[in-house]
């Protein structure tokens, strides 16, 4: 059929009409030529008698399919019978069907994708994987004590399902579970488990998600080594546990899990702690804490007794006791000192005053002598010589039982005195003595 628009430029005023477009497509798909293809199968129609057999090809990854058409021979000669679920490679020409506008492969060669192809994409995956460090040990989360509701992805009324639940429930009545039932095998298993495991993470309830699955073979395992799967519990917020299979099977799932359970019932059991088992433990630890108390405080009344029983604490006043007659002698010994240089003290005082009295201007008068002060200037003082009286000049005179006022009248001449009055001309010192105690 030839094309029945011709080439001009597309506009609203000048449309394409469909076939025109249909055309196009199929030109541009045509192009592409043989292409070999991975996928899953999902469906197989193929009726005898009829020379096309129909299959869907599906991406394990993406919720993604094609429509495959081949011979039916292909199918009937495969070296494996192809079943739905099977990992196959296909060759093929792309080719678009212009009269319903539908995209199929038209294929010329089928073939199965075997065990060992598969595990060696596994490991291809897991050095990938590893290389980006998502197996690290510290990214690991640490599974909450007591979750509050714990999150189980695992297939409808599975094996698995039940003794995660009867498990969990036997060790802790008050558990809560969120169920999501999904396939946990075949070419839907991914996208399911994946959908199902963001919407347990942003339920903020759920604080731990359990990945559940019975044994099976290599190929029903897939699912759980899918690099897409992976990487999601990876950006998974909420702790994951890994159950998938019994203790010899390793997909890759129990690499990425913050938790790998061995089993099922393993899961039940790290997921969610025996109440039993930890009321055991608490009374035993409050038994143990009460003895080590008791035994301390045993302990402390004896080292409090062995301290009370020791002489310095057992008779406090021994000490002071025994020695108070050395304090006593000492007070004794000091008061005696004490008097004793208070005698000599006082003795020293009296010979001193003794002396002082000897020598003072009191007992000079007392030995007939006077003290003459002339008392008519500003400035009073003893008289030493006759040349300071003058006639008319008013003194004072000081003798051993008190003092008169006199006044000279007229100067007498110089003349030899007794011995006791040299005596005392000789002495100034008691004399100013004598009127410094009395000028007047």
């Amino acid at each position: 059929m030839s094309q029945a628009a011709p080439d001009q430029a597309n506009s609203a005023e000048n449309p394409w009409p469909v076939r025109t477009i249909s055309f196009k497509i199929a030109d541009w798909i045509h192009r592409l030529g043989q292409i070999w293809v991975e996928g899953q199968l999902t469906q197989i129609n193929h009726r005898r008698g009829t020379r096309t057999a129909f299959l869907t090809l599906r991406d394990p990854a993406a919720d993604m399919s094609l429509s495959v058409t081949c011979d039916p021979i292909l199918l009937e000669r495969s070296p494996v019978p192809l079943t739905e679920g099977s990992r196959v490679v296909v060759y093929g020409r792309p080719s678009f069907y212009t009269g319903r506008g539908t995209l199929s492969l038209r294929i010329t060669d089928i073939r199965p994708v075997g065990i060992g192809e598969l595990l060696a994409r596994i490991e291809r995956v897991k050095a990938l994987l590893a290389a980006e460090g998502l197996f690290d040990p510290r990214r690991k989360r640490p599974l909450p004590f007591l979750p509050h509701t714990v999150g189980l992805i695992s297939g409808r009324a599975s094996a698995a399902q039940r003794d995660v639940i009867a498990v969990a429930s036997a060790r802790w009545e008050a558990v809560r579970f969120d169920v999501r039932d999904t396939p946990v095998q075949g070419p839907t298993a991914v996208p399911a488990i994946v959908e199902q495991l963001r919407l347990l993470d942003d339920d903020p309830r759920v604080q731990v998600i359990v990945i559940a699955r019975g044994g099976g073979s290599v190929e029903d395992l897939l699912p759980f080594s899918d690099e897409t799967l992976l990487r999601a519990v990876v950006d998974c917020r909420t702790p994951v546990v890994s159950a998938i299979g019994h203790e010899p099977d390793n997909p890759l799932l129990d690499l990425v899990a913050d938790v790998r359970a061995a089993t099922p019932t393993d899961a039940a059991k790290r997921v969610v702690p025996d109440v039993t088992a930890e009321l055991a433990a608490i009374a035993d630890i409050r038994r143990r804490t009460a003895n080590a108390l008791r035994n301390w405080v045993h302990r402390e009344e004896r080292v409090i007794d062995g301290l009370r029983s020791r002489p310095v604490l057992a008779h406090p006043l021994r000490m002071i006791d025994d020695r108070q007659d050395r304090v006593d002698a000492a007070v004794r010994d000091i008061r005696r000192s004490v008097r004793h240089q208070l005698t000599v003290e006082e003795h020293l005082t009296h010979r001193l005053a003794a002396q002082l009295a000897t020598l003072g201007p009191a007992q000079t008068l007392a030995r007939g002598y006077a003290v003459v002060q002339r008392t008519d200037i500003d400035h009073p003082h003893a008289v030493r010589s006759t040349e300071e009286l003058p006639a008319g000049a008013t003194v004072r005179i000081r003798v051993a039982d008190g003092s008169v006022a006199a006044e000279i009248t007229a100067e007498t001449p110089a003349m030899h005195e007794p011995a006791a009055i040299d005596t005392a001309a000789e002495d100034p010192a008691a004399t100013d003595t004598a009127a410094e105690e009395n000028p007047r």
